[in-house]
């Protein structure tokens, strides 16, 4: 049985699309990571880079068809194997995302990262609550989060936003601020990741 052309269409827009991704997520950790010698390097040899290009194939299956999603869940377990990080491929996760280092980083089903995010290892995008609605933090674009950073439950944080080393944020944060401390405090000016 052949496949219809307008399936081969879509399978060949989405693998573009993933591909251009994919080219996006090395710009991102060349840009990100002064350690990043060459794409190539980081292609081979960055397990968060890694993580969050399967993640991409996972969510894709997960948003295809609900026939896919066990398959999905599968990859990132694998992915989660070789990586240390753990992506729910139900997470909405922006462009040239990256995760500097990875191990430890948990990314929830619910949560949502916007465009130009940067994260270092051991990040929490968690959940406090049980049920099927909305219970992971919402990130904005151009985002820290600082290496330990646990953000928990369905918080927004905005664009422009670092989060210290080691917070804990579990309130709205606004655009533009800085949270550094357990709980975390919100200040004006920079942060130490």
């Amino acid at each position: 049985m052949k496949a219809s052309p307008s399936t081969s269409a879509h399978a060949y827009r989405l693998v573009k699309r993933l591909t251009y991704r994919m080219g996006e997520d090395l710009s991102a950790a060349m840009r990100d990571d002064p350690a990043a010698t060459s794409k190539a390097m980081v292609a081979l040899t960055y397990p968060g880079v890694h993580a969050v290009w399967a993640y991409r194939i996972a969510h894709a299956m997960w948003t295809t068809s609900p026939l896919l999603r066990p398959w999905a869940r599968i990859l990132m377990s694998f992915a989660r194997f070789f990586t240390g990080v753990e992506i729910h491929p139900g997470a909405k996760i922006g462009r040239r995302f990256f995760i500097d280092h990875g191990m430890g980083v948990v990314i929830g089903e619910t949560a949502e990262i916007g465009d130009d995010v940067l994260m270092y290892h051991q990040v929490t995008l968690g959940g406090r609550s049980r049920g099927r609605f909305k219970r992971h933090p919402t990130i904005g674009n151009r985002v820290l989060l600082g290496a330990g950073a646990k953000l928990i439950g369905p918080i927004t944080v905005g664009d422009d936003v670092k989060v210290g080393a080691n917070a804990l944020v579990v309130d709205d944060v606004a655009a533009g601020t800085v949270v550094v401390g357990i709980p975390g405090k919100k200040h004006i000016g920079d942060v130490v990741a």
